[in-house]
């Protein structure tokens, strides 16, 4: 048996399908801790956890959306479930995600012009000492598609800092990850049921 590096070490996971059968996708050994989003009882928060983990960001850098009647509602963050919706007819990155359907990455997000109005909002237990959240100085957006590549969500992981120099960028295979994670999502009973 020929031996690998571990970066290059892969694991066959069985995702099931709409059509009573299973599709085999093949994962790195680096996103292997996504088959556990796969679970009856998973909840958002398990799925941004994991998510942090792979990707070495704050579960509260981590965005999960699903499209629901041409608006992305978010069901995670918490906090920003009840605070209102994205319609994907607007500006907002992650209705580009979503109508586009092609993955971005923002190294330079600050200086994007975007609606930052979720970015100010505190999640509950905040300190209101502190003024105001960190904004976003990095972020990859990607859509979730179903097999036929219907648009079932956005998922964005971010880096958020008072200053850009202090937030790593994101790489091109950080990108082609969160591509893979986007595709286990799209099996993932949190999505639906959320």
């Amino acid at each position: 048996m020929r031996n690998f590096p571990s970066e290059a070490v892969e694991a066959f996971m069985t995702l099931p399908t709409d059509h009573h059968g299973a599709e085999e996708i093949v994962l790195p050994e680096n996103l292997l801790p996504l088959g556990s989003m796969l679970g009856q009882g998973v909840t958002p928060l398990d799925v941004s956890m994991v998510l942090a983990k792979v990707f070495r960001v704050q579960y509260t850098e981590v965005a999960l959306l699903r499209l629901e009647d041409g608006l992305l509602r978010f069901i995670f963050p918490e906090h920003l479930r009840t605070t209102g919706a994205i319609p994907i007819s607007g500006k907002a990155i992650a209705a580009h995600t979503a109508l586009s359907k092609k993955a971005e990455i923002f190294n330079n997000f600050a200086k994007v012009k975007h609606a930052s109005i979720f970015e100010t909002i505190k999640p509950g237990g905040f300190d209101e000492e502190q003024s105001r959240p960190n904004p976003i100085q990095k972020l990859m957006s990607v859509p979730i598609l179903d097999r036929e590549s219907n648009v079932l969500g956005v998922i964005q992981i971010s880096r958020k800092g008072l200053d850009p120099r202090f937030a790593p960028d994101f790489s091109r295979e950080d990108l082609h990850d969160l591509e893979l994670a986007a595709g286990v999502l799209a099996s993932s009973p949190v999505l639906l049921s959320n």
